[in-house]
């Protein structure tokens, strides 16, 4: 049950890599002066905030305080504090993309920078859970724990909007262009 949440967790990172190398080539391009989709650009960082945001993070979080309450840990704010600062991150970067996709002038460099940044920070995030978080997860929490925790994360798990088998048509230009791309 519990290798299951946290296969399921390991399995987003996975997909979200994906995600964060596709900003990465739009990145380089962009720094080139080259022209990008904006309209991919967005797709991405709305996935982030639909899926990584209100259903992979909320979870991460759950597992976390209940595995402090299990460990009786006084545990570091470091794992909440990230998934906020991802929150705010992509809202400043997709404050950005729509005004550019507006035709609002918006300051190139500015939008190099942003989007550098937020894949560090998230890439950076996703290693610190997988060496530092999950497997401390792992070690401590039991099958019958993670039964209570699947039923405390009943309310967040949804299925995954992009890498499912499920017909949703809103990322559909963004799953084109991976399956084209793989």
């Amino acid at each position: 049950m519990g290798t299951t949440m946290l296969a399921r967790l390991n399995h987003d990172h996975k997909h979200i890599a994906i995600l964060l190398n596709i900003l990465k080539v739009k990145h380089n391009r962009l720094a080139q002066g080259e022209a990008v989709n904006f309209n991919l650009i967005r797709d991405v960082v709305e996935y982030m905030q639909s899926y990584a945001e209100h259903s992979h993070h909320p979870l991460e979080d759950i597992i976390y305080s209940y595995y402090l309450k299990k460990t009786a840990e006084t545990g570091t704010e470091k794992l909440a504090d990230q998934h906020q600062g991802l929150i705010d991150a992509s809202a400043s970067l997709m404050a950005s993309l729509n005004l550019i996709l507006s035709d609002v002038v918006v300051s190139k460099e500015q939008l190099v920078l942003d989007l550098k940044a937020y894949v560090i920070l998230q890439e950076d995030h996703m290693l610190f859970e997988e060496r530092d978080i999950f497997p401390r997860w792992a070690e401590v929490i039991d099958q019958t724990d993670w039964q209570e925790i699947r039923a405390l994360c009943s309310l967040k798990l949804i299925d995954d909007p992009l890498f499912s088998d499920n017909d949703n048509v809103l990322f559909e230009e963004l799953r084109d262009y991976i399956t084209k791309d793989e």
